[in-house]
């Protein structure tokens, strides 16, 4: 009886970890609609993580700490940057630019992806003759393709439900380049270059994060603490994104904080969605193990494509579902592979034969400071 109150309670845990992730995305659509910038917001995002999870690693793990070394501190540098202020700075911004439906389906290319790049840099064994390599060599190939079909085919309209709220009003200009886009071509045009750059920093968040993800296992090495090593990179994150933002952002006004939406954003995206989602998807990955964990990640597209629909008022198109759909299954495949060579490695493992090396990367989310499964052998985006 325990155990199965044990099994929904983790069940229910990621389901609320997916929802939160999904509200990232549709909250910083609202603080950027509200004229605060993703510069700014994602300042904030990594000062309150950093706040946050910094007392609770300081408690948790007050006697199992290491040394801290130099290497340690320039890893979390690093750390920081492709995992933190970079991959956020481009991630939110493609928001800003394309439909958030587009841009969460194509973070769920984020396993192939970090699986390519793994393997580019011989640190992913692979072999076509197995049964795991087919699943992710195919799995890959599956997830491009749909990624070409949600790039190169947008469809027509869909129209499933319509609530008649819109928490959007376009009442400033998003940012000096797109101001510039708008002036010196025809609207089409203009929404098509916003479109390709939407994509194309979209893409670029998927590949820093999938070098973190391959950094990150040589961080759970050197420095076995999981909210430690977060803390650490959350304030090196924090630190990055403060700097760059004041390169830019410099009036007060733009980091005026009020009762009212800035405020929600900056508290939600570094607690609510980040902070918490840690700690949890730690405790099941720890429970479950880390595909437990992964299974779950495309919840958050359809989420994400709920909460778009019923309160931003986006539309829907065909080739946006399709797309998902396709990558989605391709994810699967990719995490189907993952699988089999676990199972394997557990086998190794109990035969006291020596270990495969590879990277794991079955494990991920928009939660960029989830470091805590990486006990578990599946570092963390």
């Amino acid at each position: 009886m325990v155990k199965r109150f044990d099994g929904l309670f983790q069940l229910m845990a990621m389901l609320l970890v997916q929802l939160l992730l999904a509200g990232n995305i549709i909250i910083s659509k609202l603080a950027d609609n509200d004229g605060m910038t993703m510069r700014v917001m994602v300042a904030y995002r990594w000062v309150f993580a950093a706040a946050f999870i910094c007392p609770l690693a300081f408690v948790v793990e007050r006697n199992k700490r290491p040394k801290l070394t130099w290497m340690v501190i320039f890893q979390s540098f690093i750390s920081g940057l492709l995992g933190g202020s970079l991959f956020s700075n481009l991630f939110f911004t493609s928001v800003t630019l394309i439909s958030p439906i587009v841009v969460t389906a194509i973070y769920n290319l984020l396993p192939a992806m970090t699986f390519v790049i793994a393997l580019s840099l011989r640190l992913e064994t692979f072999s076509i003759k197995t049964l795991s390599g087919k699943a992710k060599a195919v799995g890959t190939l599956v997830c491009v393709g749909g990624a070409m079909i949600l790039t190169l085919y947008k469809g027509s309209e869909l129209h499933f439900w319509s609530t008649n709220i819109n928490l959007l009003h376009h009442t400033h200009l998003q940012a000096p380049i797109i101001a510039h886009i708008m002036t010196s071509s025809s609207a089409k045009q203009a929404s098509n270059k916003l479109y390709i750059l939407g994509i194309i920093l979209a893409f670029l968040s998927c590949i820093t994060y999938s070098l973190w993800l391959i950094l990150l296992a040589k961080i759970s090495t050197n420095y076995p603490c999981p909210y430690s090593s977060s803390a650490l990179m959350c304030v090196m994150g924090g630190l990055q994104s403060v700097i760059y933002a004041l390169f830019f952002d410099r009036q007060e006004v733009q980091w005026r904080l009020g009762w009212d939406i800035r405020l929600f954003t900056a508290f939600y995206l570094g607690i609510m969605g980040s902070a918490l989602p840690v700690i949890m998807m730690t405790w099941c990955s720890r429970k479950r193990g880390p595909l437990f964990v992964s299974v779950f990640n495309p919840l958050t597209l359809v989420f994400v494509g709920l909460g778009s629909s019923l309160l931003l008022n986006e539309t829907l198109r065909l080739g946006s579902v399709v797309g998902a759909m396709v990558i989605i299954c391709g994810l699967y495949m990719v995490l189907w592979g993952k699988a089999l060579d676990l199972r394997l490695h557990n086998h190794h493992s109990e035969s006291n034969t020596k270990p495969l090396s590879s990277i794991e990367i079955i494990n991920h989310s928009e939660v960029d400071t989830n470091q805590g499964p990486s006990t578990n052998g599946s570092p963390k985006q």
